[in-house]
């Protein structure tokens, strides 16, 4: 079998069996399909782990993260596992293959008063009834006040959110679903925009759909109208345009722990498989503590 047929195989399997998301699936597939071109498309069983070490080379060369080449790395690692469990090779070459370590990066986070000035100034945006405006308000108050991914928010259908409990069904990564609360904030938010504006939304659309937020056509809006949402309006307020809704969800993640709630709990908010990746933000806690002992304390 050629190489870029089993990793057409392997895409599918990753989808059919191991019911993986396809953005999850996607990346898979991009890495892989980086593999083919590097190595060419050869006979699978003929991929050694000089054509594994030359590809990642390679990917140093262009001057690529570690953060990507570790991941190129752990996408070989299991395609190749997966094709010696097939019997499609007889033995593994990527048993052998180094992994860069991965240099810690810190989240982008935002404080509670640079959020709060923003979304104060949506608020005001919002009380003329524009449907967009009072949709961004709720965006914006949802993603912070939930801190749920953006992924998992433009997937969101109108009846999965419950302003009487102040609740949000969502369904994450691994089609793994869970129940998220929300403050009064958001709750008024969201209120405001099923009312007031998605109706005004939704009849721009050919055949309108369950979606709960919907772009300017009505149809349910995508991820990458979120993006541009919240660089337009937090992105100034941080002095940065590289921030996005991840910057709302480490910033609710890293307030949470800052007001004392436990970890658990927020990796159980957040969806996280790991404790271990909830604990980056306790990280960020630190350092905002260190920060406050230096510029406080006579001794420090």
């Amino acid at each position: 079998m050629e190489l870029s047929r089993a990793v057409e195989a392997f895409a599918v399997h990753l989808e059919k069996v191991r019911r993986l998301s396809p953005a999850t699936v996607r990346a898979y597939r991009t890495d892989l399909r980086g593999l083919v071109e590097a190595a060419g498309d050869i006979e699978l069983r003929e991929v050694d782990i000089e054509h594994l070490r030359e590809w990642l080379w390679k990917s140093t060369q262009r001057g690529d993260e570690r953060a990507t080449i570790a991941r190129r790395t752990s996408s070989a690692r299991t395609f190749f596992r997966w094709a010696h469990e097939e019997d499609l090779i007889a033995a593994d070459p990527s048993l052998r293959l180094v992994s860069p370590k991965r240099g810690r990066t810190l989240p982008h986070v935002a404080t509670a008063d640079t959020l709060r000035d923003v979304l104060d100034r949506l608020e005001q945006a919002a009380r003329d009834g524009e449907p967009v405006a009072l949709r961004d308000h709720a965006i914006l108050e949802l993603l912070y006040g939930s801190g749920i991914r953006v992924s998992e928010l433009c997937g969101l259908d109108a009846d999965d959110v419950d302003l009487d409990r102040g609740t949000v069904r969502v369904m994450g990564k691994g089609s793994k679903e869970r129940v998220v609360p929300f403050g009064a904030p958001a709750a008024r938010a969201i209120g405001a925009y099923l009312t007031r504006a998605r109706p005004a939304l939704a009849v721009r659309a050919a055949e309108p759909g369950p979606g709960l937020f919907l772009g300017a056509r009505g149809a349910r809006i995508g991820p990458r109208a979120v993006y541009d949402l919240v660089t337009r309006e937090v992105g100034p307020s941080l002095g940065s345009s590289a921030v996005g809704p991840h910057t709302l969800r480490h910033s609710a993640a890293t307030h949470l722990l800052d007001g004392g709630a436990d970890l658990r709990a927020v990796q159980e908010l957040l969806g996280h498989a790991s404790l271990g990746t909830t604990q980056i933000y306790t990280h960020v806690s630190s350092e905002r503590l260190a920060a406050a002992y230096r510029l406080a304390h006579p001794r420090a």
